[in-house]
């Protein structure tokens, strides 16, 4: 049996939590079109018969010093890699090598452990991926290079078969069933937390989080009470949205999934509060 931990990392927005749920197969990790989705290690267990991979899931590396968020999450992604087996770095192939792809780089090219180069997106037209090919000049670097994408879960099974290889021989790190590290009231927040963002697009930046304070399990309902955190009373306002539909936008879209999910009907009560220090919580 194989089996050892495989840490997802890049630049912000380049597909990791996609593609740590493509290669789970459920969905664990927050996903959005906008950067910096992800604030937590998260963690994602692919049983194979040949063995375990634990995927851990990082915080985009964003170059914005200035801002505490992106500092302590660039932090976060540091922290991840070590004690790990395999390194899985993420790349984007419609967005040139910049500043922060080579922070990225800069973090990994002398851990002495194998890595893999993964070029994202391949379901987008050529014309979009205009700089896949600066990219693939990097594969002398790595052990292997898949191209693939982790949306459409295509050309995903070459990879996983890679990653079983790689890893030492050691017993399963989580039970059968058992496939991730985060609790429900974690998951319940990064559903509502990405529906959030789905409905308002740029409207808010990233100054909100969600926090769960109770899910009470009854026999034909789940009834989950949880909060909208943003640091000012403008944001506030634009989360709630004209006569409140904004926030009952973003509550229906949260209990469709959750309720699809949990095979259950869902009652969630959602409200909206000022909190200045959620990040110095992150």
């Amino acid at each position: 049996m194989k089996s050892g931990f495989v840490v997802l990392v890049g630049r912000s927005n380049v597909g990791k939590s996609t593609l740590l749920n493509t290669l789970v197969g459920t969905k664990i990790a927050a996903t959005s079109f906008r950067a910096q989705m992800t604030r937590h290690i998260i963690h994602g267990a692919m049983n194979t018969p040949e063995g375990q991979a634990v995927f851990l899931d990082t915080p985009g590396v964003f170059k914005d010093k200035k801002n505490l968020l992106s500092a302590k999450l660039t932090n976060k992604a540091k922290e991840a890699l070590e004690g790990i087996d395999l390194i899985i770095y993420v790349v984007d192939p419609t967005r040139e090598i910049g500043d922060e792809e080579r922070a990225v780089y800069g973090m990994i090219r002398h851990l002495d452990i194998p890595k893999l180069l993964v070029i994202n997106k391949s379901d987008l037209p050529e014309l979009q991926r205009k700089h896949q090919k600066s990219y693939e000049l990097w594969k002398k670097d790595f052990d292997e290079m898949f191209i693939l994408s982790a949306l459409k879960a295509s050309h995903i099974k070459p990879l996983k078969d890679k990653v079983i290889e790689l890893l030492p021989e050691g017993e399963p790190i989580y039970k059968e069933n058992q496939i991730t590290n985060v609790d429900n009231y974690f998951w319940v927040a990064e559903i509502i937390r990405e529906k959030i963002f789905s409905v308002l697009e740029k409207e808010i930046p990233y100054a909100v989080t969600v926090e769960v304070d109770n899910i009470e399990e009854k026999p034909d309902i789940i009834v989950i009470s949880a909060r909208i955190l943003t640091e000012a009373d403008r944001y506030k306002k634009i989360i709630i949205g004209r006569k409140g539909l904004k926030i009952k936008e973003i509550g229906q879209m949260a209990r469709k999934e959750l309720e699809q999910a949990l095979n259950k009907k869902i009652f969630l009560e959602l409200e909206v509060e000022i909190d200045k220090h959620w990040v110095e919580r992150v």
